[in-house]
């Protein structure tokens, strides 16, 4: 219990770093109308002294496209120099936040050989998750509903998240045969102890209890009141962030995890996930397993297990590098590695992944390597590579626009 309480003590040391401050129904190729207007994707709410941006392609969970990311980018960046504006707040529209990137439209393009359109999504989400991650003004992510994926990327860094009874967060992509990106190895290396190698290896979900435990999330309120939250907010008049912390605190309330929560395993979580490779965490928690016949260490082995091998050693070392590097470092290398992932360079992982769980619906993956021991130090190297003479690398204003630590 002490262990439980000083996870939830841990979220205000991460506010001084600065980022602390159904099955999904995917459209293959979008049947829009000839006069389809990709601007009701994003739709805006003006406010007395704020603007909203609300994630609206409901029926598809909010699932992130090129278009929507290229209209926030735009968007948010005309509201940090409008100095009318003193704050932004972002939602979805239905019973999701952002269920991710929209991953069955990617598989498409990829085997029509468009890789040029997914470099072109990923520099764009990128992009704008650096414009949230160093944003000038307070910035307000209602988490309310399914919050995964790049979900977290295009939230997680700004200076207020609320989440909800009805939040659930996960980074499912090694689930994929991809890497938690859109910013991911920042704030999830940054989590307490080792839970954020056992969250981006196993693809966990969260509720928005346990998010404020560890320091995902800021402030926590029952879905039925989020409606009188946004009424206060978009009353105000005032864009101090002393202010708005206390319009999201009035119909806050106080929480701690249950005792079926994950955080109450947070002990052997360090155990496990500390250790140096991905067999050697899957072999503590076997380990783990056998002493105690622990149902929950065999659904954890289980989950990793139907990953792909080569995602989860990429994905490994990707949160162990983000643990010591900044915002844009961060993300400037999980633009080499989806890159290396959708150029099929090393392996055709991520489109079989999609296939398999998004497209086909198998659910039986023919991962490749097919193992952990048949991934090499040269696959995994590939993917954090310098992209070349020929390639451009992710170019961030860094200049103009601090990145955090």
């Amino acid at each position: 219990m002490q262990r439980v309480k000083g996870l939830v003590k841990a979220r205000h040391s991460f506010q001084r770093l600065g980022f602390l401050s159904h099955q999904r129904c995917f459209s293959a190729h979008p049947n829009y109308a000839p006069n389809y207007d990709f601007q009701d994707e994003v739709l805006v709410e003006g406010r007395a002294k704020s603007r909203a941006a609300i994630l609206n392609r409901p029926s598809a969970l909010n699932a992130l496209t090129a278009p929507m990311a290229a209209r926030l980018k735009r968007l948010y960046e005309s509201w940090e120099e409008n100095p009318d504006i003193g704050f932004v707040l972002m939602k979805g529209s239905g019973r999701a936040f952002c269920s991710g990137v929209d991953a069955v439209t990617l598989y498409h393009l990829l085997n029509d050989g468009k890789v040029e359109e997914c470099k072109r999504f990923f520099e764009t989400l990128y992009k704008f998750v650096y414009v949230q991650g160093t944003y000038l003004k307070p910035h307000v992510a209602i988490l309310d509903g399914t919050t995964m994926g790049c979900g977290g990327g295009i939230s997680l860094p700004g200076m207020f998240r609320l989440v909800t009874d009805k939040t659930v967060f996960a980074n499912p992509e090694t689930q994929l045969g991809f890497h938690p990106d859109a910013g991911a190895s920042f704030y999830l290396s940054r989590l307490p102890g080792y839970f954020g190698e056992y969250l981006a290896l196993t693809g966990e979900k969260l509720n928005g209890v346990e998010m404020i435990a560890c320091g995902l999330a800021t402030h926590y309120c029952l879905n039925a009141r989020l409606a009188w939250i946004e009424e206060r907010l978009g009353n105000m008049t005032n864009d101090d962030p002393a202010a708005i912390e206390s319009s999201l605190a009035q119909y806050g309330d106080l929480v701690y995890p249950d005792r079926s929560s994950v955080l109450r395993r947070i002990d052997t979580i360090d155990k496990c996930f500390s250790c140096d490779t991905v067999e050697e965490i899957i072999d503590s928690l076997e380990n783990e397993a056998a002493g105690a016949y622990d149902d929950w260490c065999k659904t954890v082995l289980k989950n990793m297990k139907e990953a792909s091998p080569l995602s989860l050693k990429v994905t490994l070392q990707s949160i162990r590098e983000g643990r010591f590097q900044s915002l844009d470092q961060c993300l400037a290398r999980e633009y080499r590695m989806s890159l290396a992932g959708i150029s099929k360079r090393v392996s055709n992982d991520f489109s079989e992944g999609i296939r398999a769980r998004l497209v086909d619906k198998d659910f039986a993956p023919k991962w490749d390597p097919p193992s952990l021991e048949d991934v090499s130090k040269d696959m995994v190297d590939c993917y954090f590579s310098s992209l070349g003479e020929l390639e451009p690398e992710l170019v961030l204003p860094t200049a103009l626009r601090e990145p955090y630590i």
